[in-house]
């Protein structure tokens, strides 16, 4: 009886020992406890799950994925493969249909009921950062930048963040009938408007009303759009002496009856009734240009203009579309992993086979074979080596509208060498001005 005793007062002791030296301790040792204790019942859980799975443990990861329609079947066939390589995964995909450009006003709708994995145009990156719908690149995020090319990776980069993973340039260039200009001809505009090709013959048709297509002449002259970097929302040089003298050749060019603004698809319809020489467009147009030049179809970089006496290379926006990671997706590592998966080389390779022979972004694909041998997507991949990134800042967003008027004012003949520094100190000031979100004050 004696022995039970001492016995039960040595294990009240301990206990009330052990007590008062928790509710004594504010040293952080509780919170390494729990820790401790949380990784013991981590392990435990997962030995428990090891063993039950005979040694194979997997994790249910469901992922909705956006991609564009005529990318559907291509995108369900890649989300395949990447099940197959990460078993430790058990995956189920839904796969719906969101428009590249449509993609980011759908996330700003609402993104908890959005995609986990999507597309969208890296132009964009500010929008959606500051508005918080994009999870950063985080996993494997140096692997996915020694990957692909500086520049597609700079367009998705904000910051020192990395916010996608770049899938193809989203770009121009030009395609010309090789009968009417030799390639030494197609390095120069002003060689290429120089030439008599026949009265019922245009030399060359591009969309100055387009604000996709006329900063390439602001910017082969030098000039800046919020700034040197893109990101200074308050600055802009195009109305600058260099902004003029760019502005100018535009003009000169929209008014020479050798070429044609290329509206409501006029420069296709030209060009298939061999009346036009050489226009500007992306790889979407590659099969029509193969239809209208035949054998003397050809695609390259496009051209230098002349400015006082010196060549300059156009330069348009260097946008890429690019996969992105819902910043409210329940599985950020495998969302990463999936992005990284359909913008990587295998996948750029197939996509480049199977939908419209899509320009890839990793540098070593170009050395393939079936890539080099495709005129358009050769021509595209060399152009981005003379874009300039787009504008960083969400600021872009005011650029669109006044640079399309200002481009309409001159193709229309409102703007004149008479009002051409006012309409482009009215275009500048467009640029810079306060953009309207909808919001209001409270």
């Amino acid at each position: 009886m004696m022995k039970k005793k001492v016995l039960a007062l040595t294990m009240a002791l301990a206990m009330t020992t052990a007590a008062l030296a928790g509710c004594g301790s504010n040293n952080g040792n509780d919170a390494k406890a729990n820790s401790d204790a949380k990784a013991n019942s981590d392990d435990k859980e997962n030995k428990a799950s090891t063993e039950k799975d005979g040694g194979d443990e997997t994790t249910d990861v469901a992922l909705k994925v956006w991609t564009p329609e005529e990318e559907q079947d291509v995108t369900k066939e890649m989300c395949d493969m990447f099940a197959e390589k990460h078993p430790e995964y058990n995956l189920t995909f839904d796969v719906s249909v969101m428009g590249v450009d449509d993609s980011i006003d759908a996330m700003k709708k609402d993104n908890t009921v959005a995609a986990d994995v999507f597309l969208y145009p890296s132009g964009g990156i500010a929008e959606l950062v500051e508005a918080g719908l994009i999870y950063p690149i985080t996993v494997d995020a140096d692997a996915v930048k020694s990957l692909h090319g500086e520049g597609a990776v700079k367009a998705c980069t904000l910051g020192d963040e990395l916010y996608g993973i770049p899938v193809t340039p989203n770009s121009w260039f030009m395609y010309y009938d090789s009968s009417k200009y030799t390639e030494d001809d197609v390095k120069s505009l002003d060689t290429m408007m120089a030439k008599d090709l026949g009265d019922d013959m245009y030399n060359f048709s591009c969309t100055i009303s387009n604000s996709w297509y006329i900063e390439a002449f602001f910017y082969a002259n030098g000039g800046t759009l919020y700034g040197e970097n893109g990101d200074d929302p308050t600055a802009c040089s195009w109305n600058d002496e260099n902004g003029l003298k760019a502005a100018q050749y535009v003009l000169n060019l929209a008014n020479n009856p050798k070429y044609v603004e290329d509206s409501d698809g006029l420069a296709g319809s030209l060009a298939s009734e061999s009346k036009l020489a050489a226009f500007c467009s992306g790889t979407w147009s590659a099969e029509s240009a193969q239809e209208y030049y035949g054998e003397n179809y050809a695609a390259c970089k496009l051209p230098t203009i002349n400015i006082d006496g010196t060549d300059y290379q156009l330069s348009n926006f260097a946008d890429y579309k690019a996969y992105g990671v819902n910043s409210a997706t329940a599985q950020p590592k495998a969302a990463q992993e999936l992005a990284e998966w359909l913008g990587g080389e295998e996948c750029q390779l197939l996509r480049f086979q199977k939908v419209n022979s899509t320009a890839p972004t990793i540098p070593a694909l170009t050395e393939n074979a079936d890539v080099a041998a495709n005129k358009a997507v050769a021509a595209l991949v060399l152009q981005t080596n003379y874009s300039t990134p787009n504008p960083t800042t969400s600021q872009l967003n005011a650029y669109w509208d006044p640079a399309a008027a200002f481009g309409a004012g001159i193709i229309n003949k409102d703007i004149t060498e008479t009002n051409l520094q006012e309409s482009l100190d009215a275009m500048v000031e467009g640029f810079l001005a306060t953009v309207a979100t909808g919001d209001t004050e409270e």
